[in-house]
């Protein structure tokens, strides 16, 4: 339990911690509301699964041991982040955005590519995972629980932060609030990714 409880502490200060996920999903929460973030959260969930299978695998390690092929996704991911972020600062205020076609909330496949290009999230799993043994005895358990246990977690906080994001819906009927907001939103998103790149 003491293992258990250990794996947990470091989970949430890694995965509930103001990163691109988890600042993302509150922008858009604050942007679009909780209803309308709830596709772009269970795409960032799906997205995580692959994250861990990926590091879980050890497939990262190898995509990132070919020549070249490190900045390129580099590139691609800040791409995508910048796309992103401009979404979120350009959103208008809730009530005009329920009814503007031209203010589509992020679809839960975007909240996929967030996660699978996370530079943050790459690294918190191989931490997780490779830094903590909950069942000695049994390799194959010890990663089933360690998946579960992280799974749960990535689950719980982003319901956090999107309801986080969302409870700031009523101070952003204002468009000024709202554009400052949802600017300030997108400018961490950018210097959380930022930073998990060159930390």
């Amino acid at each position: 339990m003491e293992a258990v409880a250990s794996f947990l502490l470091a989970a949430l200060a890694l995965i509930g911690s103001p990163g691109p996920n988890t600042l993302s999903l509150a922008a858009v929460g604050a942007s679009f509301g909780r209803r309308r973030g709830f596709a772009y959260m269970m795409g960032l969930n799906l997205g995580m699964v692959g994250v861990i299978a990926i590091v879980g695998t050890g497939v990262a390690g190898v995509v990132w041991a070919v020549p070249g092929l490190a900045p390129a996704i580099t590139v691609l991911a800040a791409a995508y982040f910048v796309y992103l972020a401009y979404r979120i600062a350009t959103a208008p205020p809730l009530r005009r955005a329920e009814g503007s076609a031209r203010s589509t909330a992020p679809r839960w496949y975007e909240g996929v590519g967030l996660s699978l290009v996370n530079p943050k999230a790459y690294a918190a799993m191989a931490a997780l995972l490779s830094g903590h043994v909950l069942i000695e005895s049994d390799r194959l358990a010890d990663g089933l629980w360690k998946v579960g246990l992280l799974l749960t977690t990535i689950a719980v906080v982003n319901v956090i932060w999107l309801a986080l994001g969302a409870g700031m819906t009523g101070f952003l009927q204002q468009e000024r609030k709202a554009r400052v907001v949802n600017i300030v939103f997108a400018l961490l998103l950018l210097v959380s990714v930022a930073f998990a790149v060159f930390s």
